[in-house]
């Protein structure tokens, strides 16, 4: 039964996600002679902080991490989520601070309690330290809802999905798509090809990941992978950007969409 339901909710998604990606206005565009690279994390495990962030400020580059309060802390059988003392110290190093929801559900099941629970967020955020607001956010388990978009809008500058593709030319802000770094190893590590597309064909890439461990789980990838698809992004020419700094770069307003 839960498998059942399971793909089911996974169908959802998908066909949600492409409803929207085909019928969304399109009001921002991506335009840009350098190729522009962002590395974002989801849930935020304690490993992006510890591993993940030392590399990309290794290479002068910071990072987005999409932060949902109710996460805190949390231990489960292969990850430890972050504290809010360990977003504060993200948030002092140079890194983007987002949006995730509080209690990380798919978007879709809040309906009237959408506003409340950002808000949660938002508050979670600020009494951790945070003196910025989110202006970016990531849907919890890519799923976007059409019926959000109007409240999304209102607070966010850009909203993150997946959909494996890069961002080039007429785009949706409150849809934007991303690229996983996640497991097997290997193809994490052939990543670089998205690189490589963009380099040749520049556009906006967006990856997300979770954990940054020598032990990943399915989502996560080793310290190893990450820098090797750091590096390789410096070392093509890259302007590695967090998604706020991409937006400023591309002259988005910041105005609600």
């Amino acid at each position: 039964m839960a498998d059942a339901f399971k793909a089911i909710e996974g169908l959802i998604d998908r066909v949600s996600n492409r409803l929207i990606w085909k019928m969304a206005s399109r009001t921002r565009t991506v335009a840009t002679d350098v190729p522009i690279v962002s590395f974002t994390f989801d849930d935020v495990p304690e490993t992006a902080l510890t591993n993940g962030a030392p590399i990309l400020e290794k290479y002068g580059a910071s990072g987005t991490f999409y932060i949902a309060g109710g996460l805190e802390g949390r231990v489960e059988p292969d990850r430890k989520l972050i504290s809010r003392g360990g977003c504060l110290e993200l948030f002092r190093r140079g890194h983007e601070i987002g949006g995730h929801t509080f209690t990380h559900r798919r978007v879709r099941s809040y309906g009237k309690s959408l506003s409340a629970d950002l808000e949660r967020n938002a508050d979670y955020l600020s009494d951790a330290g945070i003196t910025r607001p989110a202006s970016n956010f990531a849907f919890p388990y890519n799923a976007a809802w059409p019926l959000a978009r109007r409240e999304l809008a209102r607070r966010y500058q850009t909203c993150r999905g997946a959909g494996e593709a890069i961002n080039r030319g007429p785009v949706d802000p409150l849809m934007l798509q991303s690229v996983e770094i996640r497991q097997p190893e290997d193809h994490a590590r052939g990543l670089t090809a998205w690189i490589d597309d963009a380099v040749k064909n520049p556009g906006w890439l967006i990856f997300f990941t979770h954990d940054v461990t020598e032990t990943p789980t399915p989502y996560g990838c080793t310290p190893a992978t990450f820098e090797h698809l750091v590096g390789y992004a410096r070392e093509r020419g890259c302007n590695i950007l967090t998604v706020e700094a991409a937006t400023r770069a591309l002259g988005w307003e910041t105005s609600a969409q």
